[in-house]
Parts: C-alpha cells; structure tokens; sequence
C-alpha cells in the first residue's frame, strides 16, 4: 500500500505540473501574437523608409556620375579607419523555461567575442537579459561593462528602440567604441529561430547597399524627384531613424523568438507530462489491482480455515 500512496502523490504532483505548463504555453502563445502584430505592423514603415533612403542614395550616385564630383556623405554612414574598438549588445530574456534560446544566444556570443579578439579588435559587451549574461561572464565577465533587464518585457514600442539609439549614439560619438553590434535572435516561426550579429553604428555597407533594380527609384516614369532642402540633409534626418528602426525590429524579434521557444519548451513539457501520467496511471492500477487480488485471496483462504 505504500507503493500506492507513493504513486498516487507523484500523479498528483505530475498532473499539477502539466496544468502550469499548459498555461505558460497559452501566455507564451498570446505574447508571441502581439510581438508578431508589432513585427507585421512594423513592416510597411520600415519599407517606406528604406525606400526612401535608397532613393537618395541612388539619386546622389546618379549625380556623382553625371557631375564627376563625390559628396561626404554623412557620418552614419561612414566607417573609421583602422576601427579597432567593438560594442556588442546582447539581447536575451530575463526568464529561463524556454528551451535553448538563452544558451543558443549566449554561445553565439562568446564565438562573437573570441571572433572579434582574435581579428586583433578589443571588446566590450553591454548585456540587455541576464541568462545571456550568466553564460558570458563565465569566460568574458571582465569585458562585460554592463547587464541590464530584458528590453520591453511588458509594452513592445518603439521609445525602447529610442533610448537604445541614443545610448549607442552617445558612446559612439563619445569615443567608446569605433564599431556598435546588436546580437540577438531573428524570428522566422515558433520553431525556427536565427541568431545575427548586426553592425548598427555606423550603418553596414550592406544595409544600405543598391541593387540595380533601386538605382530606378530616382524617377517614376519621366517625372523625376525633388529634394528640399537637399539630398545630404535629407539623408542626416532619415539615417538616425534607420537606426532607432532596426533596433525596434530586433527587439521585436527577440520577444517573437523568445515566446515562440518558450510556446514550444511548454508544449513539449504537457506533452511529457501526459506521457507519464498515463505510464505510471497504468503502473497504479497494476499495483491496486494486485493489492485487491492479495486481499480476497486472505479473505477466502481465511473462511476456508474456519
């Protein structure tokens, strides 16, 4: 009878279990929509903006050619020579019960660190989520200048992005580092996940790069645009909100992959749950019934002695 006692408590303990997984997987599910929407609602302005920003870019390289002359372009856009100094963000979660997501993150950014120390390059690591933290101060805790909560865990919106850009602009042009990157996880599905060192300040070269099919957007037609007040002008205003853009897309991503990682580390956890429910139900009733049988064969043998 102990051994009944012992596994009713365990399918009591396992059922409670299996109804607090179930319930993480919704909330993740319902959090993954919302940072779903905010990626879907985001996509029309990030192209408008891109768009835009290549149709300068274009119509500049069209005079440039016409002219013969070249244009300083703005400072965001312009890499520093012999840039030694690299400021990494990492974006992870505060909250573990995800699956790998965190480890995935910070493994990715250690083989970033080693990368850049071995080109020669000296790094300093800014961590927003503390699990990422914990896996990279264990080889690089005197590189690590900062660990701050996960961004934007609550409301997804965009004065996260702001203060974020800022804070790169503000070390950037302090002297701090030559080179700003964002590592953090790009989001294809609840399943499918990809993790990206992104160069933000200054911009890549290949974020900005034209394809000959951009170089047709200084004109619809015959009509041509007009700038005011100029091309570079235009360019200094739009670059800064790149920038706040791409951080808001990566933040965005980073909550999609986060929720859909945890969806799946919570389904995969009830669907255990059930596994072992049904395994040690069908384990209880084998004992009880055996338990039942020991008893009335006790009770028989004993009215036969009588």
């Amino acid at each position: 009878m102990a051994g009944l006692k012992e596994l009713r408590n365990r399918l009591e303990s396992i059922k409670s279990t299996q109804k607090i997984t179930s319930a993480m997987k919704m909330v993740a599910a319902s959090k993954l929509r919302k940072a779903e929407l905010a990626l879907n609602h985001s996509k029309p302005y990030s192209q408008l903006l891109n768009t835009n920003i290549k149709r300068l870019l274009a119509a500049i390289a069209e005079e440039e050619s016409e002219k013969k002359i070249t244009y300083l372009l703005p400072e965001l856009m312009r890499d520093k020579p012999n840039a030694k100094d690299y400021l990494l963000f990492v974006f992870s979660s505060d909250r573990g019960l995800c699956g790998s997501y965190n480890h995935n993150l910070g493994k990715a950014a250690l083989t970033r660190i080693k990368a850049l120390k071995e080109s020669g390059k000296t790094v300093k690591v800014i961590c927003y989520g503390k699990k990422a933290f914990n896996v990279i101060k264990k080889q690089f805790a005197a590189d690590v200048i900062e660990s701050n909560p996960a961004l934007d865990t609550k409301d997804l919106s965009f004065n996260g992005a702001v203060a974020l850009a800022k804070k790169i602009a503000d070390c950037y042009n302090g002297g701090m580092c030559d080179v700003c990157e964002i590592l953090y996880s790009k989001f294809h599905s609840a399943l499918s996940r990809e993790i990206v060192a992104e160069q933000i300040y200054p911009l890549s070269s290949s974020a900005l790069k034209l394809t000959e099919e951009d170089k047709n957007l200084t004109h619809v037609g015959d009509a041509y645009y007009y700038y005011k007040p100029d091309k570079i002008s235009l360019l200094e205003n739009l670059l800064p909100k790149l920038v706040v853009n791409l951080i808001f897309v990566s933040i965005a991503n980073s909550q999609a992959s986060e929720q859909g990682a945890r969806m799946a580390a919570m389904d995969n956890a009830t669907r255990s749950a059930k596994d072992m429910i049904s395994s040690l139900t069908l384990k209880y009733n084998g004992l009880r019934q055996s338990a039942i049988t020991t008893e009335l064969t006790e009770i028989i043998s004993g009215a036969e002695a009588l």
